[in-house]
């Protein structure tokens, strides 16, 4: 827990610099213009094809029950949409560079040793991504059962951070033995750390930054496992 509490508390350090908080500012900010346009777009066919998901009620006059909560999923849809497109903007634009800030700051020791860095960090963000869409679209009838809207997108989002960021954050330092040795080490951390940041997207408005605020978090606490992994190994930082 201590790593994970100082992998947090450097990452709010971080955001008073200018650099760093626009690396924060626009993924989610372009993420929210698209899906915006397209949801404005495409509402009534969105509403229709939700529609086809609610079963209907066998009562007469209850038909505007099933019309909103069509509405309410495609609204949870478009949520998870944003949240996915800021992650995959962060995943390949933001984080490269955050990495660079963060490195020079706090870990201008370690040595890079990761290969095919760009590619690698595509295939992961969408091949997570798309479990992510495919498990979050399949579970939406899930979310009117009352209760489970506070923790099934809390479930997703923290898997989502985790296996998103764990490998971006090392994918420039870490050679792959290092990394699949530093995942089995540190995958309590991980998912610690996934689920703490998830726990943001419920603030409102703060959720918007969450993406790359998390990236920011996987940074350190990977940076730091790795330097102590390879002290601890005796091997030349």
């Amino acid at each position: 827990m201590n790593e994970v509490f100082a992998a947090f508390t450097k990452s709010l350090r971080d955001l008073t610099r200018t650099e760093v908080l626009w690396q924060l500012l626009w993924p989610a900010l372009a993420a929210l213009v698209l899906w915006l346009v397209l949801g404005v777009a495409l509402w009534a066919d969105g509403v229709a094809l939700m529609a086809r998901i609610v079963p209907e009620l066998p009562w007469s006059g209850w038909e505007w029950v099933s019309r909103w909560a069509a509405v309410f999923l495609l609204l949870a849809a478009l949520a998870a949409l944003v949240y996915l497109t800021a992650i995959l903007l962060v995943a390949v634009f933001a984080l490269p560079r955050l990495v660079d800030l963060v490195a020079a700051r706090d870990y201008p020791d370690l040595g890079r040793h990761g290969e095919n860095v760009f590619w690698g960090s595509l295939a992961n963000t969408l091949a997570v991504g798309a479990i992510f869409v495919v498990g979050s679209l399949g579970t939406l009838p899930l979310l009117l059962i009352p209760g489970v809207l506070l923790v099934l997108p809390l479930f997703w989002s923290s898997w989502l951070n985790q296996r998103t960021f764990r490998f971006d954050a090392l994918a420039e330092h870490a050679t792959r033995s290092e990394m699949r040795r530093l995942v089995a080490e540190n995958r309590r951390r991980f998912y610690i750390a996934g689920l703490g940041t998830a726990a943001l997207s419920y603030v409102p408005l703060v959720n918007l930054l969450v993406p790359a605020f998390t990236a920011l978090v996987f940074v350190h606490l990977g940076l730091a496992a790795l330097r102590r992994q390879r002290q601890e190994g005796g091997i030349e930082l």
